[in-house]
């Protein structure tokens, strides 16, 4: 159980942070940049959910917030056991199935797509957009730092699978219809 008593600490000033283990690493180290990216779409899932009361998607989305508090946890921890055996916290691959599972079940109602897809629409779908977005990010951070050390691979799967969920959700979200990219259009 997390317990914080103090929120500051001034052990940071210096530039470094702690990681899971009380290993200390630079704040742009690829690791943290990977979890600091996967706790900034967390925040804009929260944004989604204030235009996702009750549905649904919020229901999803209540599950993915934590799940990326996971795969933070996941990514704070280095080493190269990633057995789900209660040592440490890390990302599973059930996570993932259940992402696919999700993602299929929303698709099956969707008419197939034409052309790319504008972010916008409803104030849930833009945002489910930016947050597709930065959780690609944290993706690339994450492989990035898989070059110089082990990362969970099912991390990383998470990440990528998230990208597409929150894609199909956004399709979701937009009841009115895809808005499509018409290329060319403004010349």
């Amino acid at each position: 159980m997390v317990k914080l008593n103090r929120i500051y600490t001034r052990t940071g000033d210096d530039g470094s942070t702690g990681l899971a283990s009380g290993d200390r690493r630079a704040k742009d180290d690829a690791r943290v940049a990977a979890y600091g990216t996967v706790d900034e779409a967390n925040s804009i899932i929260g944004l989604v959910r204030l235009h996702t009361g009750g549905d649904a998607l919020d229901a999803m989305f209540a599950r993915i917030q934590n799940d990326l508090f996971d795969v933070g946890a996941d990514l704070a921890t280095p080493g190269d056991d990633f057995a789900v055996d209660g040592k440490s916290l890390r990302a599973t691959p059930a996570q993932v199935d259940r992402l696919e599972s999700e993602i299929d079940t929303m698709n099956a109602a969707l008419s197939p797509l034409t052309s790319f897809i504008l972010p916008g629409g409803t104030a849930a779908a833009a945002y489910l957009h930016l947050a597709r977005t930065v959780v690609r990010r944290a993706e690339r951070l994450a492989v990035t730092a898989a070059r110089a050390e082990p990362i969970n691979p099912a991390a990383i799967r998470y990440l990528n699978r998230l990208s597409d969920h929150l894609f199909v959700a956004a399709r979701v979200a937009n009841p009115g219809g895809d808005i499509l990219w018409v290329p060319g259009a403004s010349r």
